[in-house]
């Protein structure tokens, strides 16, 4: 994933994670990158600062590790890279208060989703279409789709937003 610090036309900056750079571009292209704040389409890349590590910030990130309860460990079954009596750190985990802030933000934002909304599985594209077109009662519903069919109900005026899935969620 790529993290761009963007900005829009009224200087309202925010940031964006994308999975490349191409898809990006076809998401402010087709308009889909919009400003939090005012709602501009007129979204462009800021200047950033590239994230370098240094040794500096490699000891900083080490020692507040140190000063913090071990993060929970892969299993030795999970894990093909540990020896025997030995476990390694799962993939992923934040190692960084901002970071480990953002990943509770998003993990309080899905909990508040699923718990105020309907699972309708695998048949999510079908019912957001009748939700859409008044043929079922509106309500706030989740479930899964492919990408085809997400772009399509998007062509079609109809806002979906994808739940994030974070690191752990599926260990």
């Amino acid at each position: 994933m790529i993290r761009y610090t963007l900005i829009c036309e009224a200087a309202h900056s925010f940031e964006g994670w994308f999975r490349n750079s191409g898809d990006f571009e076809a998401q402010c292209g087709r308009e889909l990158v919009v400003c939090p704040v005012c709602g501009s389409s007129d979204v462009k890349k800021a200047l950033m600062a590239p994230a370098v590590s240094t040794s500096r910030k490699r000891e900083a990130i080490s020692a507040s590790a140190a000063a913090e309860p071990a993060a929970p460990a892969q299993t030795e079954a999970s894990s093909p890279a540990a020896t025997p009596g030995q476990t390694q750190p799962a993939a992923l985990l934040p190692t960084d208060v901002r970071h480990r802030e953002i990943v509770e933000a998003l993990r309080t934002l899905r909990a508040q989703v699923i718990a105020n909304s309907e699972n309708v599985g695998k048949g999510f594209a079908e019912e957001a279409r009748k939700i859409h077109y008044g043929e079922a009662e509106e309500r706030s519903i989740y479930g899964e789709t492919t990408l085809e069919d997400a772009e399509a109900l998007q062509e079609e005026g109809i806002s979906v937003l994808p739940l994030p899935e974070l690191p752990d969620d599926k260990n």
